[in-house]
This record gives C-alpha cells, structure tokens and sequence, in this order.
C-alpha cells in the first residue's frame, strides 16, 4: 500500500530547474535512501513530500491519515523545556492525555461535591483506557531508552535544552521523531551530529521501523545497512535502484554501459540521416524524403548518458614543511570542567605519516583531546610538546559557524591568506570548485556543503603538517567525500581525525586511538586491526531492538546474513590479495624505510651540530669551527637529499599500491 505518490513533479528556483518529471512511490516497509550532489534538490523533494512547498507541476498523493515525521538538517530553538518532557512531546496525542490525566488529579484533590468527583472520576477511567491501549504507560521508559541510545546521560534529560549545543539539540528533535513513530519517516543527514556509537543504535532501531523511509545521507556504510532502495536525484532527475549502495554503483554503471551502446547506436543512425539529408538537400525528386527526416530528427528523443565524473572537490594539500620523526607529545595531561575530570595522566606520542583516528563512546574526551593536540584548548596539568618544525592547522564545525555572513567567498579566504596573491587565492578557490562569478558570492547565501568546502580552503592557504580534523565531511557529498578522502591518503604529514563517517575511517586511519576512561590507548594499526585486537565484529549490523509497528502495517521481511562459510572465505580471499599486494610493494616500502630510518638519523645529527655551532667557544679552535661547519653543511646536503628520495619513494609506493588495486578489482571483475 503507498503511503505517499509522487507523479511527474517538476520544481524550479529562479532560472535554474532543479528537477523535472520526477516519480516517487513511498510504501510501508521501503527505505529509500536519495543520493546525489548538493544543490541537486534533495531537500526540497523532503519538503515537498511534507506539503511545505508544492511542485511546479506533477501532483503528491498522500494516504488518508498518514502521518508523516520529518527531521531536518536544523531545528529551531526550544529552550525553556526539560529534554525528556520535550521528546514526550513527540507522541503527541498520547502525550496531551498524559497531561489531563495528571490534572484530573490534581481536580480531584480540591474536588468539592460527590458529583464533581463522580465527573471528574468518569473523564478519568475514560482516559486511562485509551492512555493504556495507546502504550502510553511506557511512553517514558520508551523516551528515556531513545534518548539513552543517541547518547543522554540519565542526569541529562532533565536538562533544559538550551543548556546544550546545537548538536545535542538535533539528537533531541531526533528522539522526538523516532518516539512519535510516524508513518513515513523522513530523515535529513540523520548521521551528521552522532558519534559512531549512536550511528549504530540508530541503524539497529531503524532497522525494526515498519514504515515507510526516506534518508538523505552521503555516509555510504548508513546507506548499506538501512535502504532496500537507492534514488538518485541529479542533472533534473530521479532515478531508482534497487537494493543498497553497493548495488546501487554497480547497477548504475551497468545502466550507463547500456546507455552508451544504446546511444552510439543511435548516433550512427542520425549521422546516416544527417548524410542522407545534406547529399539530397537539393534534389528535387528527394525533397519529400529529405523533409520528413528533418522533422523525424526534430522530433528525436536524444539519449544522455550521465557521466560519473561530476564536478566536485579537486585538490591536493599544498606540501608542507617536513617535521621531525616525533610530531606531538602529550606527557600527563590534567583536564578539568569545573568539577569534572576528563583526563587524569594522559600521556600520548604520534609520530610522522601516522594518520589517527579518535573513537570512543559519547563524552568520552574525543573531541577535547583534540583540542588539546590542536593547541586550542588549555589545560590544568601535564605538558604538550610539538616536534622539530610541526606546524599545526585545526577544522571544526566553529570555522564555519566563525564564517563572516556579510562577506563574499573571496573577502574570506582574503582575510585568512592576506599575502597570497590573487591569482594563488582564485587558484586555490577553483580547487574547492569557487569560480568565476561563485568566488564573489556572499557567506550567507551559501549551502551548508559550500560553507564547509570554503572554511577548508581557508584552512589550506597556509599549509601544514600536523592536521586535526574534526568531522570534516559533514555536508559533504559522496563525491566530494570521495576525493577528500583521496586528498587525506595523498598527505605525507599527520593527521588527526574525528569522524562518525565509518568509511572515511577505514579509507584513511593507519593509527586508531581508543578514548574511554580518561585514556588513549593507540593501536599501531587501521581499523580492522582494531577491531580484531578488540574482538568487534565490523562486518555485523546494529542490533534489532523490538519497535511498535505504525497503525498496523507490517514489518519488512530481514535481509538474509552472509554465511560464516561465505564470510570465512571471502576474508581469506581478502587476507591473500592483501599479501599478494604487499609483495608487489616490498621492495619500494623497504626502500622507503630505510631512507626514513635515515632522514630520522640526519635529523638527530643536525640538531646536534647546531646546538654545538651555537656555542660561541667554538670558535676559539678554528680547526674545531671548519670541521663543524663541514659535517653542518654535508648533513643538511644529506638531509635534503633524503627528503627527496623519501617524497619520490613515496609516490612510487602509492603508484604501486593504486595499480595493485585496479589489479585486484579487474581480477574480481573476472
């Protein structure tokens, strides 16, 4: 049964159609997940499906009574309510007799005749009968159990809500929705302000959710374990695939080889014609035949192949400076807010090329450690040191919050790269896909995936080589994630990572950090090294808790699981082109570091000599100073050499790894 029809909608802002002809059908059971660049109109299809806004043309059937639940990607301010009583406010009509029941109460204790309470009494049984039939006696357990999983404290639903950030704020309006249990459930970027632990809690309660879905999401490990169905919305229209998102790539680049023979097909046929007509354009005895293809080309229905090179973020981190082999050493660190101790002795050392990322539960200290390393936030005790030449950048969601609204994309980066040229800044704008008229745009017109892409611009017009990132994908879309990511991998300094983005974790941490406790255990390793060393099964879904079914529809039939036989062998197929692979590279990785151990060696022996150069007694024994000023200079050749060798070496590692991989997916082709 469709809940909500979408038939032939079109919808244009000003000049620009954002899509045309586009059909969507939402049934109980079917979680849809909409794909597709920013501005492509995803959010405006959400609001169309709401009735908040209409389309051009098309038309939008909704059930009789369907009740539709919508999170977006902001909320507004409800401060002045406790979290619970405003997450209770979801259910509704539940809710309200609640309510009335608990004034009934208080009526009855000043009743003053029989017949007063005799009424009152009446309205009562009334109400709690249809409270009970309605689960509204385990609407608070239900609150609390939500609000546990996306990560409350149970001192924390109490709270006022303006107590918390924005942040914990959506997490609130997305208990209230999930606690209201609508029939159509649509959700905004759902991921965007949860840690890895609520993501999966909300997988496992979405995964019993009845109704129907409609996620906009560019994390693809959510997409996987959630949709049953993929739409993709770009170039003006919508196209629907089945399954998740692993199907849906593989379905669509099977649907554009066939559009692509389809089309070539048909451009010979219109070349045949085009010949047809130029050679016979002027032949009387033709002219009949020449006229009725001109019209049938006219009124030719040309195939479009989509490309899957789209437009998106293109760039690489400007090279910075080399650091030393140390880069950051935390040494007992004491942090405190007011009475409450986050860390207590913390004591952490990366080194360079390492590329760590914090997990651990919610309030565990993740983003303070990051913080700390950042250099951005002090701290009561203990100590932080950089290593030899670290230059430190910081991203977070305050860089574009501290955006100026009022100015143009250009004035910003301007105020941030004040002795970069205006051809480097357009250079470098271009990269982060601001060109043309787009670099004069203000602050405040901007998309939330624009605003990200322009604080990050800034963050590189001063490049350098210890990066501490805290969710740096948000509003990103896939593609752009996708080269960000490439980007991140390509980097030859450190980088420190907070994300809920799974698969951004698995692309780029070589380093996984584990805060919990008031402590950062490092595992020298990705995340799968984790995982094992932890005894985490990555490959298993969130767990299904029991849910109440909306107004009776039924629940979707559970995906099968892999088979422990097909699990175990397509690990060993995984575990042997991982050695296969690293055979390939053995000789360049031995290369590379033996010209680390090197450059480490060099580094010690420089700092030496300067140190011993610095020493003015030196230069009483002019033997002494020439002999110094020789090694001096011979290192600092040495080092100069080394660093090259290890940047070539380097790119040739990478090369290699890159060709191993298209090797081994050929071979899986096969």
């Amino acid at each position: 049964m469709s809940l909500v029809t979408i038939s032939g909608a079109s919808k244009t802002f000003a000049a620009q159609h954002l899509f045309r002809d586009v059909s969507l059908q939402i049934a109980a059971g079917r979680r849809i997940a909409i794909i597709g660049p920013n501005g492509a109109g995803k959010t405006t299809l959400l609001e169309i499906i709401t009735g908040e806004q209409q389309p051009d043309s098309g038309t939008v059937v909704r059930g009789k009574d369907v009740v539709i639940g919508y999170l977006r990607q902001d909320v507004a301010d409800t401060a002045g309510r406790s979290v619970l009583a405003e997450v209770m406010a979801g259910a509704g009509a539940v809710s309200g007799i609640g309510h009335r029941l608990s004034h009934i109460e208080a009526e009855l204790a000043e009743a003053s005749s029989d017949a007063e309470v005799e009424e009152l009494m009446n309205e009562y049984g009334r109400l709690q009968d249809r409270f009970a039939l309605l689960g509204g006696y385990g609407l608070e357990a239900e609150a609390r159990r939500i609000l546990a999983g996306l990560g409350f404290a149970d001192a924390d639903v109490e709270r006022d809500i303006g107590t918390f950030s924005g942040g914990w704020v959506m997490r609130v309006a997305l208990a209230k929705l999930l606690l209201e249990n609508p029939d159509v459930l649509l959700l905004d970027e759902p991921t965007n302000h949860l840690d890895l632990a609520s993501v999966e809690w909300l997988q496992g309660f979405l995964a019993a959710y009845a109704g129907g879905l409609v996620l906009v999401s560019h994390d693809r490990d959510f997409i996987n374990t959630i949709a049953n169905r993929v739409a993709e919305l770009g170039r003006g229209t919508l196209t629907e695939y089945f399954g998740d998102y692993a199907d849906f790539v593989e379905q669509r680049e099977e649907r554009i080889a066939q559009l692509e023979r389809t089309a070539a097909v048909q451009q010979r046929k219109v070349a045949q014609t085009e010949r047809f007509i130029e050679r016979f354009r002027y032949k009387l005895s033709k002219a009949r035949q020449v006229q009725s293809r001109i019209k049938a080309l006219e009124r030719l229905d040309r195939i479009v192949v989509p490309t899957t090179r789209t437009k998106t973020v293109k760039f690489r981190f400007p090279q910075p400076p080399r650091s030393g082999r140390v880069v950051i050493s935390l040494g007992g660190i004491v942090k405190r807010y007011g009475q409450h101790t986050v860390y207590d002795g913390l004591d952490l050392t990366l080194e360079r090329g390492q590329k760590v990322a914090l997990i651990g539960p919610n309030g565990a200290g993740k983003s303070t450690l990051l913080k700390i390393l950042a250099g951005v936030l002090p701290f009561e005790g203990g100590s932080r040191d950089l290593g030899m030449n670290v230059r430190v950048a910081y991203f977070a969601q305050h860089q574009i919050d501290a955006l100026d609204p009022t100015k143009t994309v250009f004035e910003e980066l301007a105020d941030a790269a004040p002795r970069m040229a205006t051809a480097e800044m357009r250079k470098l704008l271009g990269a982060f896909l601001f060109s043309g008229d787009s670099v004069g745009k203000r602050v405040d017109v901007l998309s939330g995936g624009e605003q990200t892409r322009l604080a990050l611009a800034k963050l590189m017009a001063d490049p350098a080589n210890l990066l501490c990132l805290d969710e740096p994908t948000n509003h990103l879309d896939i593609a752009s994630r996708d080269v960000l990511e490439d980007a991140l991998n390509a980097f030859p300094g450190t980088i420190v990572l907070i994300t809920h983005d799974r698969y951004l974790i698995r692309s780029v941490a070589n380093t996984i950090v584990e805060v919990t406790g008031g402590t950062g255990t490092l595992f020298a390793g990705d995340f799968e090294y984790y995982a094992a060393k932890r005894g985490i099964d990555i490959e298993a879904r969130g767990a299904t808790e029991g849910r109440a079914t909306p107004r009776g529809l039924e629940a979707p039939v559970a995906r099968p699981r892999q088979s422990a036989a097909a699990a175990a062998a397509r690990k060993r197929a995984e575990a042997e082109e991982r050695n296969r692979r690293y055979r390939r590279t053995r000789d360049v990785r031995i290369a590379l570091a033996r010209a680390e151990r090197e450059a480490s060696q060099t580094d010690v022996e420089l700092a030496e000599l300067t140190e011993r150069l610095a020493d003015g007694s030196v230069y009483y024994d002019p033997a002494l100073a020439k002999d110094l000023i020789e090694r001096y200079n011979a290192a600092r050749d040495r080092a100069e050499t080394l660093a090259a060798e290890w940047a070539l070496l380097g790119e040739e590692l990478a090369l290699a790894e890159s060709a191993s991989e298209v090797a081994s997916a050929s071979g899986t082709r096969r």
